[in-house]
């Protein structure tokens, strides 16, 4: 994905999707998180971002 380098940042405006994030707490085991954390660095992404593109590539029917 796109770093989005070189975008001008507006406040409450979203830069790569069509809304605004918004803050969600999720509860998970040490050793999920750490997956998470490996599979994110993988794809030189934050944690938050890889579960982002993850959830958008979900069918939701």
């Amino acid at each position: 994905m796109a770093t989005g380098k070189g975008k001008k940042r507006t406040k409450n405006q979203p830069v790569f999707y069509d809304e605004l994030k918004t803050r969600h707490n999720i509860i998970i085991t040490p050793s999920s998180w750490l997956k998470l954390q490996i599979s994110a660095k993988k794809q030189e992404v934050s944690v938050s971002e890889f579960i982002e593109q993850w959830a958008q590539k979900l069918d939701g029917d």
